[in-house]
């Protein structure tokens, strides 16, 4: 008989139950608004971020409305403007290239290696060539590279790294939390990311100049004195009449209702991991499919599983995704000519304008992708892993 998967690749666990009550109070006082407190009350906002940069061992924080707006305030804050040339890996997904040019700055990509990582080569040539001052570093799917060498190289160059953390809260480099190694990390909030607000987003950093102008340009309004893990008054005292609002702020239901799964943060990346284990476990081995190699520094968050199907071409690419969707299981392929929902590609994005790269070229032609939602367990991913290495030995 033929097994067949009957789970959803999109249904995400429910909103605790301690979070819709969180966000019950926010709507029964009708106070949803950041700077919108009574007399001695601090915002659910405010301590979100307070929250927030402990866990992240940040100095500041500050929480914005999506981390695509997380990632363009981080430019903005940084100075970026018209044409100036910004690095970035050629596996991402659009909103990172899409706030590079947003500033009307310009996106230049750099090599994948077949670990999914940014080619630390091609990121040397690319700083010479380009004379590039910033790296929109994003850690795609949770795979995160050699960040001490990646710093070594961006510091003697005097690159500034912001990091793009949507796939990596909570996870961290030989220690270092993800996000914590350049001069701002960036994260998400969407549903389908660690914490679920529907969309919103996270700024950290020690910088208190660069997080000064952050909140200024979020639209503080001048109310940065009610935000309890930003920089001190003094900070923004040569900023606050120069630097644009450029509204993004998070409301208190969504930081309300965040604040609860924050607390359950590492119970929930142990979970994940555990199903990322059974998947690789019931992919090992498979003739014709690479796993991809986890490094022992990185402590990675699984909530996404990738593999490579080397050589194959596309029509085989086409059949086995087929094969699997008849059995219930969703592959994305980022090989595909043409963008479909969240695997779009470098030489997709037209506006960018991008140079050919053909050794990323030959990984994204055979890179298969699948989400690993809470909602499933350990058995469910043996059983998809298991329908996906017979339908690859069939293919």
């Amino acid at each position: 008989m033929t097994d067949r998967f009957t789970g959803s690749f999109t249904q995400q666990e429910p909103i605790p139950e301690e979070a819709i009550a969180a966000a019950v109070q926010v709507m029964r006082s009708g106070r949803l608004h950041r700077y919108n407190t009574a007399p001695g009350e601090v915002s659910e906002t405010a301590l979100l971020e307070q929250e927030f940069a402990a866990f992240t061992g940040a100095r500041y924080c500050l929480a914005v409305s999506s981390g695509g707006y997380a990632l363009a305030c981080a430019l903005r804050a940084l100075g970026v403007g018209p044409g100036q040339a910004v690095l970035t890996n050629a596996f991402t997904l659009a909103p990172v290239p899409g706030a590079i040019a947003s500033l009307g700055a310009r996106p230049v990509f750099v090599e994948v290696t077949q670990d999914l990582v940014i080619d630390l080569d091609h990121l040397e040539t690319r700083i010479a060539d380009t004379g590039a001052r910033v790296l929109m570093l994003s850690h795609m799917r949770g795979h995160v590279c050699d960040m001490d060498r990646l710093m070594a190289i961006c510091d003697g160059a005097g690159v500034q790294v912001v990091e793009d953390c949507a796939h990596t809260m909570g996870a961290a480099w030989a220690g270092v939390p993800s996000g914590r190694h350049g001069v701002l990390g960036c994260y998400s909030t969407q549903t389908y990311k660690h914490l679920n607000s529907g969309e919103g987003g996270l700024i950290v950093g020690d910088d208190p100049e660069l997080m000064a102008r952050a909140v200024l340009l979020s639209g503080s309004y001048m109310l940065y004195d009610r935000h309890v893990a930003a920089p001190p008054p003094a900070a923004f005292d040569g900023l606050r009449l120069q630097t644009p609002n450029v509204s993004g702020r998070m409301d208190n239901l969504r930081a309300a209702i965040l604040r609860v799964q924050l607390r359950d943060l590492p119970d929930r990346i142990a979970r994940w991991n555990l199903l990322y284990i059974a998947m690789e476990d019931g992919l090992r081995g498979a003739p014709g499919l690479r796993l991809i190699d986890r490094p022992g520094a990185e402590s990675f968050v699984g909530s996404s599983f990738q593999f490579l199907l080397p050589d194959w071409d596309a029509p085989r690419i086409t059949a086995l995704l087929a094969a699997c969707a008849a059995r219930g299981v969703e592959l994305k392929w980022f090989g595909a000519d043409q963008p479909a929902g969240f695997t779009s590609r470098y030489d997709h994005w037209a506006y960018a304008d991008p140079d050919p790269l053909p050794r990323s070229d030959r990984v994204l032609a055979g890179l298969i992708d699948l989400r690993l939602p809470l909602t499933f367990t350990p058995q469910d991913c043996a059983l998809i892993a298991r329908i996906v290495r017979e339908e690859v030995g069939h293919a």
